[in-house]
């Protein structure tokens, strides 16, 4: 349907020709050859009105689709005002042909309506197929419906005979009447109408829908008329059958109408097989959509255009009596709803996003719809550019071979001209060498695309969404589709600005960015964002709307609620920490009270253990946000009082999960008391908190009714603080791997003493440490090994490959003998290891090694080690 294309079969002479009544224009939502098609078809016919598959709500929004501002692919949001997380959205795209259909009727000054069922109705009518409590019409005329415009019974919509008895029934399979509980309902959550992949389905969008789309249903059978229609036609691919019949053919230079006339023709056939694919709703919609066709009539004669899915075209042309249509929408749940236009992205438009009427390849169509002429040498050039952009050598021979195989291949495949799978696979060969690494590089960034829409600021919105875009360009900070990465320096003031706005978005639960880690520094001064505008956040600002007008407010409004509604005091602490983040100082009061309140009256330590990081934490944002953080530091050192008090009972008698719990939050409270011990002022008398909390760490390193994790890590903290001397926990380490203690227990403690990363590196620097757990290791009964295997594990694999080598090496050299302590003694009496190595213990695992690595009878050849040399490395 492009310049330079197959003009197709010859038109009789006498030029373009269409029937009676209004021009039903069947389209494929998303279909670049569609909108093509649409546009000549306009020129030719020159309507009075264009009537719209669409929201009819949206009708005063039409004009500002002429906005110098406005860049698809934009979408028309429709919520309920009372409820903004029940929406939709109606996408379009800059070759979609409802958007080509509106820019066409604002250049040509001719009216533009929406006549499907209006947002009212369908946001309204719950996702069971039931309709909901809510407001519903006292059976008075639809939106849109003049009260006397009543046709005479028989009167179809074009002028053609009517079907009396079609309004309402559904055939089946074999066009019998359907069983009357077959109630068509969807599965793609609120808002959301049925539809298929093809030509016909609802281009709506329901929040949050997920799945690869919405085919249509026939009994226990669902069914993709783009597929029916490709399979009829020998295809496995409909995308690729797509593309043959309609975006590589013309056809439409003498005749513009003819592709609609083929299209309809094929989806009648399919609507007689199978109705309406199962899903009723079908049936109320296009009965809306029918006494909008004819009010148009009534005001414009025949020079009436409709632009709808091509499967809803059959239904139109031979509609029912208006007063069957008017019973169908008898009755039908309303709700107060609010429209607006809101930027759209190429990713949301594909079929892998959930949405019903997807396509596979936005960016490729609109490549197809953008460049008429020599699509293929533009694509190629497009994809070079990419390539050379990630620093891969593709020169413009690279392109002309790749041009030249993508037409070989299709020639050789029988196609009009290169689709998307003969330039993958041209793209592939010569400019990937046969790599799919590039290759999805490609297909992410050209063939779905990262192009996100622009709306003007004239387009209507809530009053929070508003502030937020003030807010985004103050700070210079534009929504984008492409995720990127944001660092942030909070010394300065713009940095520090974008901080607080993006906190305060995540408060509000609308999650434009997400922190990472910092890299190149840890200070508190710095932040990482990652940041992705995703269409779904439009419907979240709508939604959080209901806090207040500002996102401060709104955020200082949410902060509020969620404190009183915290299940637990850990909650409370984190919404503290985030109230500091975002700098809501109105809301800061209100969550210490709830957070005081709640740590009088919690009796948990493992729930304090858990609030006392957080809350300690958001003592260091002070230092440089300049937030006063005074009451933080008294509750946070009245909590800290309480967990010291009651920790060591809470440690005594724990099963061995409930012991790695607790060890969890004595790190926590550590990490937290050195922190807090910086933050406030500390006594003399009694040592400060830091001092406080040592003593509570000797009392749980010798308590025995501690478990042995708790105390080997007592023990280790002491010991990593100075608090405590090598020779003491040397001692206690003794005691505890002494042969009198269960193996178990003294796995737990060596888990507790030397887990994590850096235990390695103490055994590696304090061989007299090392020599005490290699002397209890190798001391463990055979019958007892089995059991304490998997804490050793867990210990050591934490350590990582450089420092178990180390220790690898030292263990290889055996314990050493011990020296004299006397005169002329240079040994220290500690067990120690060998500077060399113990062949007589090494010869003793070869025996082992010949039965694993199958090198013969360990009695005879092994004795020589020469099997063992020739596969040694």
């Amino acid at each position: 349907m492009s310049a330079g294309r197959d003009a197709g079969p010859p038109v009789p002479e006498g030029g373009a020709s269409r029937g009676p009544g209004p021009l039903l224009l069947g389209v494929r939502h998303h279909g670049p050859g569609s909108a093509r098609a649409v546009r000549a078809a306009l020129e030719a016919a020159a309507p009075r009105v264009v009537l719209i598959e669409g929201p009819p709500e949206a009708d005063e929004l039409v004009p500002l689709a002429a906005d110098k501002e406005m860049r698809p692919p934009v979408a028309l949001l429709a919520h309920v005002v009372d409820e903004p997380g029940r929406s939709a959205f109606w996408p379009l795209a800059e070759f979609s042909p409802e958007w080509v259909a509106i820019q066409w009727a604002l250049e040509h000054g001719v009216a533009a309506r929406f006549i499907d069922l209006p947002a009212a109705h369908s946001l309204a009518w719950g996702s069971d197929g039931e309709a909901p409590d809510g407001e519903a019409p006292d059976g008075e005329a639809p939106d849109g419906e003049a009260p006397d415009g009543e046709a005479p019974d028989g009167e179809a919509p074009d002028g053609a005979a009517a079907n009396p008895d079609g309004a309402g029934t559904k055939p089946d399979r074999d066009g019998t009447r359907p069983d009357s509980d077959r109630d068509g309902s969807d599965s793609e959550g609120a808002g959301s109408l049925p539809g298929d992949h093809g030509s016909g389905s609802d281009p709506r969008v329901p929040v949050g829908a997920e799945g690869s789309g919405s085919p249509l249903d026939v009994g226990a059978v669902r069914i993709d008329p783009l597929a029916v229609l490709a399979g009829a036609a020998g295809y496995d691919d409909p995308e690729r059958w797509w593309e043959d019949v309609v975006e590589h053919r013309a056809g439409t230079a003498d005749d513009p109408f003819a592709p609609f006339t083929v299209l309809e023709e094929a989806m009648g056939t399919l609507r007689e097989a199978f109705g309406v694919g199962g899903h009723d709703r079908d049936l109320v919609r296009e009965a809306y959509m029918r006494l909008q066709i004819r009010s148009a009539r009534r005001e414009f004669g025949d020079d009436v255009a409709v632009v709808c899915g091509a499967w809803h075209v059959p239904a139109l042309r031979q509609g029912a009596t208006v007063g069957a249509d008017r019973a169908l929408l008898k009755g039908l749940p309303k709700a107060k709803v609010q429209l607006t236009w809101v930027p759209w992205t190429h990713r949301r438009l594909s079929r892998a996003s959930g949405y019903g009427a997807g396509i596979d390849s936005p960016g490729w169509y609109g490549h197809l719809f953008s460049a008429p002429d020599r699509p293929i040498e533009r694509w190629m050039t497009k994809v070079a550019r990419l390539l050379r952009d990630e620093d891969r050598g593709v020169s413009s021979a690279h392109v002309i071979e790749a041009v030249r195989l993508a037409g070989t291949l299709a020639a050789m495949r029988g196609r009009p001209l290169p689709g998307l799978t003969e330039t993958t696979d041209a793209v592939r060969a010569v400019m990937c060498e046969g790599s799919d690494v590039p290759l999805e590089l490609v297909r992410d960034k050209l063939v779905v695309g990262e192009v996100l829409g622009e709306v003007p600021e004239s387009a209507p919105a809530v009053p929070l969404q508003r502030d937020l875009g003030r807010s985004q360009r103050r700070l210079r900070l534009k929504p984008e589709a492409l995720e990127r990465e944001l660092e942030l320096d909070l010394r300065k003031e713009t940095d520090a600005g974008r901080s607080t706005l993006l906190h305060r978005l995540r408060l509000l639960g609308v999650g434009w960015g997400e922190l990472s880690a910092s890299r190149g520094s840890t200070g508190t001064f710095r932040e990482t964002w990652r940041l992705r505008w995703e269409p779904e956040l439009s419907v979240r600002v709508a939604e959080a709307g209901v806090w207040g007008t500002t996102v401060v407010s709104a955020a200082t409004a949410k902060a509020e609620a969620d404190a009183a509604g915290a299940p637990s005091l850990a909650d409370v602490t984190a919404l503290a920490e985030r109230c500091l983040l975002a700098e809501l100082a109105d809301a800061l009061p209100v969550v210490m009270r709830v957070l005081a309140d709640r740590a009088a009256l919690d009796t948990d330590v493992g729930q304090l253990a858990r609030a006392l990081p957080a809350l300690v934490r958001s003592l260091r944002y002070g230092d440089v946000r300049g937030t006063d953080t005074h009451a933080l530091a008294e509750v946070a050192a009245g909590l800290a009082e309480r967990v010291f008090v009651g920790l060591p009972p809470a440690c005594a008698a724990l099963d061995a999960d409930a012991a790695q719990e607790m060890r969890g939050h004595v790190d926590a409270v550590h990490g937290a008391v050195g922190l807090l011990g910086e933050a406030t002022v500390q006594t003399a008398e009694a040592g400060g908190v830091r001092g406080r909390w040592y003593s509570v760490l000797r009392v749980l390193a010798t308590r025995d009714t501690v478990p042995g994790v708790i105390r080997g890590r007592a023990v280790r903290l002491l010991l990593d603080e100075g608090e405590l001397a090598q020779e003491e926990a040397a001692r206690l380490m003794g005691l505890v791997l002494s042969p009198g203690t269960p193996p178990a227990d003294g796995a737990a403690w060596i888990e507790g003493f030397v887990g994590g990363g850096s235990g390695g590196m103490l055994l590696v620097h304090d061989e007299r440490l090392l020599a005490l757990v290699d002397t209890w290791l190798t001391g463990v009964p055979a019958e007892a090994f089995t059991d304490v295997l998997p804490l050793l594990r867990r210990t050591f694999s934490a350590y990582e490959a450089g420092v178990r080598r180390t220790l690898g090496e030292l263990v290889r050299r055996g314990p050493a003998p011990r020296a004299n302590t006397g005169a002329g003694g240079s040994g220290s009496g500690i067990p120690g290891f060998a500077p060399v190595l113990d062949t007589e213990r090494a010869d003793a695992v070869l025996p082992l090694l010949s039965l694993l690595l199958g090198l013969g009878d360990p009695e005879t050849d092994l004795h020589t080690g020469n099997d063992l040399a020739r596969v040694a490395p």
